[in-house]
């Protein structure tokens, strides 16, 4: 396994995919990008996931973003092939049915940051940095960075990260909104598997259908958003699921949902 671009694990309804490049601080290569892709796609239909928890091996980095030594050998017509190609994989990220969370013990730079940008959740250890420093080098964030930064923490400082490419520290990163939590090494791990299996024993037709409404909701107008809730609300009306959690509250024990 040592030698493979992603690791992938499974743990009740927790589904782990981790990026396996700690030499290059788990630098997005073409390679890594399509297993990664690959998996995604594995991961839609997969009944028995529920949550995917994306990492990154080796401590350093979550993600420094893309493979610059890679790149370097790339003609126009490649680095506009593999650009897209990221891009590709961060939209169905953003978009999977499932709910998926970065753990990031490492620093998260550049498309790193994008990819964390494109889950439901981010968890950070204490003391590392993040960061869309693009700018730096000639260019901009390529996968998502310009609008899904705004997007989480608003325009005017998103603009200020993007057009400085100074990273933060996830200390900062809390106060902007940018992660959800921060937890010292030593916690990190435990309290994002806990907070997965919170999520995983809820409805996962529910979780999906809200997932959707709140996406789909925040690129239109309240009054359209109202009404793609109404119609994610219907989705969740005939499961056998909702069912269920009216039991489970009448009995005054926990539920057992089945994502039917």
């Amino acid at each position: 396994m040592a030698d493979r671009d992603l690791l992938v694990s499974q743990d009740g309804f927790v589904r782990e995919i981790t990026l396996n490049r700690p030499d290059r601080m788990n630098a997005l290569g073409r390679d890594l990008v399509r297993a990664l892709r690959e998996e995604l796609e594995a991961a839609r239909f997969d009944k028995q996931t529920r949550i995917l928890v994306l990492r990154g091996s080796g401590g350093r980095a979550f993600c420094a973003g893309a493979d610059l030594k890679e790149r370097a050998e790339m003609n126009e017509d490649e680095v506009n092939v593999f650009v897209t190609e990221l891009r590709t994989t961060f939209h169905l990220l953003f978009n999977h049915p499932k709910i998926t969370i970065a753990c990031m013990a490492g620093s998260a730079l550049g498309g790193g940051l994008e990819l964390a940008l494109a889950c439901d959740l981010r968890y950070a250890k204490s003391g590392i940095k993040l960061g869309l420093t693009e700018t730096r080098l000639a260019i901009i964030p390529g996968a998502g960075g310009t609008q899904l930064l705004p997007r989480v923490i608003g325009p005017a400082k998103a603009k200020e990260l993007i057009f400085k490419a100074q990273p933060v520290s996830a200390e900062e990163a809390v106060t902007l909104g940018l992660v959800n939590d921060v937890f010292t090494a030593e916690e990190l791990d435990d309290r994002v598997k806990a907070i997965a299996d919170v999520i995983a024993a809820n409805g996962p037709i529910a979780l999906e259908q809200a997932k959707r409404a709140i996406n789909q909701g925040l690129q239109t107008s309240l009054d359209q958003g109202l009404q793609i809730e109404q119609l994610c609300y219907a989705g969740v009306i005939p499961t056998e699921d909702r069912l269920e959690g009216l039991r489970a509250f009448k009995e005054k024990r926990k539920p057992s949902y089945r994502g039917r």
